[in-house]
C-alpha cells in the first residue's frame, strides 16, 4: 500500500521532534545553555544546534539518495566514539568552570559544531531507515527537511526548558546556578561515558 507524502512529511517532522530528545542531544547541549543567562539566549542555542545538526543529515542524505552511498560501520562507530568524547570533554569543561567561577566565553560556533558531530555520528538512524524506503528522491529531500524542521523546533523548546532555571537563578541565587551548572556538567560526563561503553561493548561483541 502506497504512503501519500503528506503522511510521510508529517511522519518526518514528528521523529524530528522525538530526536531531539535524545539523551545525548540533551546532555550536550544543557551545557552550552548553561552559559546563558536568558531565555533568548537559550533558545538560540537550540537553533544552532539544530542547524548544525541539519546540516550532519543534510550531507548524509544527499550522499545516500543521490550517490547510493552507504556509510561504512566503523566510520559510523568512530563518528558515536567521538560525540561520546565530546560529552566527556563538555562536561569537564563546563564543571571546571564553575569551580573556579570564571567568565564563560559565549562563542556561537560551539552549539552549531556540537550539532553538527551529532548529525554525522548517525544518531538519526531511523531517520536514515525510513529515508532509504521512499524511492522518490524528491520526496526523500523533503521527509529530510521536514525531519530537519521538527529537530531544530524540538531543540529549541527544550533549551528553553532547560535553560530557564539557569536564568532565573542568574545574579540572584549563585549558589543554585552553581548547582545546575555542576549537575548539567556531571550529566553530560555520565551520559559520554555510557555511550562510550556501551559502543565498546557492542564493538567486542562482533
Amino acid at each position: 500500500m502506497d504512503i501519500h507524502p503528506t503522511a510521510i512529511l508529517g511522519l518526518g517532522f514528528l521523529l524530528g521532534i522525538r530526536h531531539a530528545l535524545d539523551a545525548d542531544h540533551l546532555a550536550a547541549v544543557s551545557t552550552i545553555v548553561s552559559d546563558r543567562k536568558s531565555v533568548v539566549g537559550s533558545a538560540f542555542v537550540g537553533a544552532l544546534w539544530g542547524l548544525g545538526h541539519t546540516a550532519g543529515l543534510l550531507g548524509v542524505a544527499i550522499s545516500i539518495i543521490m550517490l547510493r552511498m552507504q556509510i561504512p560501520s566503523t566510520l559510523a562507530r568512530s563518528l558515536e566514539l567521538a560525540v561520546a568524547a565530546m560529552l566527556i570533554g563538555l562536561g569537564f569543561d563546563l564543571l571546571l568552570r564553575a569551580r573556579a567561577k570564571r567568565a564563560r566565553p559565549r562563542s556561537s560556533r560551539r552549539p552549531f559544531f556540537v550539532g553538527l558531530l551529532h548529525g554525522l555520528a548517525g544518531s538519526a538512524g531511523l531517520m536514515l531507515a525510513t529515508l532509504a524506503t521512499i524511492p522518490i528522491p524528491a520526496v526523500a529531500l523533503a521527509y529530510v527537511t521536514t525531519f530537519a524542521v521538527g529537530s531544530v523546533g524540538g531543540m529549541m523548546a527544550m533549551s528553553v526548558m532547560l535553560g530557564l532555571p539557569i536564568a532565573l537563578a542568574a545574579g540572584r541565587f549563585a549558589r543554585a546556578e552553581r548547582w545546575l551548572q555542576t549537575s548539567a556538567a556531571v550529566g553530560s560526563v555520565a551520559v559520554g561515558v555510557f555511550v562510550a561503553w556501551e559502543l565498546t561493548t557492542q564493538t567486542a561483541r562482533l
